[in-house]
């Protein structure tokens, strides 16, 4: 597979202003960094605090209710996240396109974008019994959930060591 026009498009993302701006700042990449991280800690927190109360933890809170309440945040952290990497991206597309972590990465992210679909259309089954007022696949996606969404904060880590 002739890898020379991704190797292209990957060196001309690294040459537009908004990146050759944050590798060139001080000041500007440690805080994107920073964001990056955070975001992504609120990410794996909020879904985590979901995950565990859709199998059943947290119970003297309403389980659909405690879910939604969360969702907006979860939602707002997952964009921060998604920002804040394609920022970081930029600056060494050629070089993190090819870093096995970075790939890793990717793919949980994919993964645990597929969990959540199976989640929500787990939610909208009809016929079988709730625990809590959730399905069996709702807690098993949850369970999944549970191990994605660190494994992708992992990876994440993994991508300047390799």
């Amino acid at each position: 597979m002739d890898t020379e026009p991704l190797l292209d498009m990957l060196q001309a993302i690294e040459t537009l202003r908004p990146a050759a701006a944050l590798r060139a700042s001080f000041v500007a990449y440690p805080l994107v960094n920073a964001l990056h991280i955070l975001s992504l800690g609120i990410l794996v927190t909020v879904v985590a605090l979901m995950d565990l109360r859709v199998l059943g933890r947290f119970s003297r809170f309403g389980a659909r209710p405690f879910v939604a309440a969360l969702r907006p945040l979860a939602v707002g952290a997952f964009a921060g996240t998604v920002a804040t990497g394609l920022a970081l991206f930029s600056i060494r597309a050629s070089e993190y396109a090819f870093n096995p972590a970075f790939q890793l990465k990717l793919a949980l992210i994919v993964l645990a974008g597929l969990n959540l679909a199976l989640f929500l259309r787990a939610g909208h089954g009809h016929g079988e019994a709730r625990r809590d007022g959730f399905s069996g696949a709702e807690r098993f996606s949850a369970a999944a959930s549970l191990i994605l969404w660190p494994g992708v904060l992992v990876a994440g880590r993994f991508i300047g060591f390799v």
